[in-house]
């Protein structure tokens, strides 16, 4: 007993620290002038719009709110008010009781899921944190990080969307037919999509788009699959390109904000999320309605027990549709391979639970705080934002089966077993974001471990050497 609790106690280590936490420096580092309009403006303006990249990664509303009020911290600010809502910041700061308070407020116009820019701007908070950096510097970094274009082409962008569809299919069970054909359907998703988003369509119509076209395809390979003699599962296809369309929303950070007590901006996220999924589903059923006036009956959704022999084989789906998911939204190099363990992680214990028999809302709940606990490690070595591997891991575990399955049962007037599908469908969808953040908060309260050491900005283990005993001889045995 006593050498468990010497063994326990040399993995937790002794001290507690955050996953952001890499240096333990005083703040403020540069402090300003606080009787200088001007300049408080500008370190005002630079925080603002750190937290503007943050929120529109899809950065919880917290988390956000936090880091804005680090950055003018650091630059002597420490009482301020940050507010963070759904589209919104504002920041107040007090400089006295001679002074008046100086505020701002920064609007977010845009969504963008570019990681390379979220984990930029990590990268300058932390060099703001350790370094002398003054306000224009660090305004000029992140103008540059800001107007930097996309470190991808968008052809690798839509090649990787396509692949992560056909590792999502592949992880339903589908074959080298099914996997091609929801490679092939999502390329044209994303790129019809694209023209849509180039004239100005609102969001939800482009959602009802690729819902349409995700069905289509399907649908009609299964018409004619009698002519072509093949044999296809048109819901494995459906799936896979609703599980790429659902992958885009904030259902992570909705959720998040919830928990940890933004309740206004979790309802405004929430709500967003419902009517994506709203136009998806919407544009899914004109494709089945069409279909059906012209002749063509889908089959029913059946649900197959997998098998452990396979259990290897949807692990590398799962682990590779994390990996493409986090390519296709421009994440850095290092990053994808964080991203490809969170996905093996997610998708190794998803099985394990499917197979004890454990029900698809826990079983995702599991796998999930998996997912949340190992991105936050994993984040660490990578020195990347826990939020690129977490979004990524969960990303194969979406509920684009049930989601199909629910509105398929409703298309066919069987209510009660498409509103129970539906209902699963959210359910799974709340447990993989409140599971990620369990798991994120385990590894931010998680103690460090004794043996590593600080090496400027990344920590690194020291190995001590221990004495050896001198060996007695036969002579001074003798003596």
């Amino acid at each position: 007993m006593a050498k468990l609790t010497e063994t326990l106690q040399r993995l937790t280590g002794d001290r507690r620290a955050t996953v952001d936490a890499v240096t333990a420096a005083p703040t403020p580092l540069q402090p300003i002038d606080l009787t200088d309009d001007a300049v408080v403006a500008e370190v005002l303006d630079l925080a603002v719009r750190v937290g503007e990249v943050l929120l529109a990664s899809g950065t919880g509303a917290m988390d956000t709110a936090e880091q804005v009020q680090f950055i003018a911290a650091t630059y002597g600010l420490a009482q301020c008010d940050v507010d963070v809502t759904y589209n919104s910041i504002v920041l107040s700061a007090y400089r006295g009781p001679t002074l008046p308070p100086a505020s701002t407020m920064r609007i977010v116009h845009y969504r963008s899921m570019d990681f390379t820019r979220l984990a930029a701007v990590d990268r300058l908070t932390r060099r703001i944190r350790r370094e002398a950096v003054t306000p224009s510097e660090a305004h000029e970094a992140l103008t540059a990080v800001t107007t930097a274009p996309h470190p991808y082409n968008r052809w690798i962008a839509t090649l990787a969307w396509a692949s992560m569809a056909a590792s999502v299919s592949v992880l339903m069970g589908g074959g080298v037919l099914v996997a091609s054909v929801a490679f092939l359907t999502t390329m044209v998703i994303y790129r019809v999509n694209r023209v849509l988003n180039r004239i100005g369509l609102p969001f939800f119509f482009q959602q009802v788009a690729g819902g349409l076209v995700a069905a289509t395809p399907a649908a009609t390979l299964y018409t004619f699959q009698d002519q072509l003699g093949v044999e296809i599962r048109p819901s494995q296809i459906i799936s896979a390109g609703v599980v790429v369309l659902l992958s885009g929303l904030s259902l992570v950070g909705s959720v998040q904000d919830a928990i940890t007590g933004a309740p206004i901006t979790a309802a405004a996220r929430f709500f967003e999320v419902v009517m994506m999924t709203g136009g998806i589903i919407a544009g899914v059923a004109i494709s089945l309605r069409l279909t059906g006036v012209l002749g063509s009956t889908l089959p029913p959704v059946n649900v197959e027990i997998t098998e452990l022999v396979q259990l290897p084989v949807l692990v590398m789906s799962g682990a590779f549709a994390s990996m493409f998911y986090a390519l296709a939204c421009y994440a850095e190099q290092r990053a994808l391979t964080a991203a490809w363990f969170g996905g093996a992680a997610g998708a190794l214990v998803y099985m394990v639970a499917h197979q004890f028999g454990i029900g698809p809302i826990i079983g995702s709940a599991l796998a999930a705080t998996v997912v949340g606990f190992a991105g936050g490690l994993m984040a660490r070595r990578a020195l990347t934002p826990p939020l690129v591997v977490v979004v990524a891991g969960i990303t194969p575990l979406l509920p684009g089966l049930s989601l199909y399955r629910g509105l398929y049962a409703l298309l066919n007037n069987e209510v009660v077993i498409g509103l129970s599908s539906l209902l699963a469908a959210f359910g799974i969808g709340c447990a993989l974001a409140a599971g990620v953040t369990l798991g994120e908060w385990i590894a931010r309260t998680m103690r460090r471990p004794r043996i590593l050491r600080r090496t400027d900005d990344i920590r690194r283990p020291v190995f001590k050497t221990r004495r050896r005993k001198p060996v007695e001889t036969h002579t001074q045995k003798a003596a």
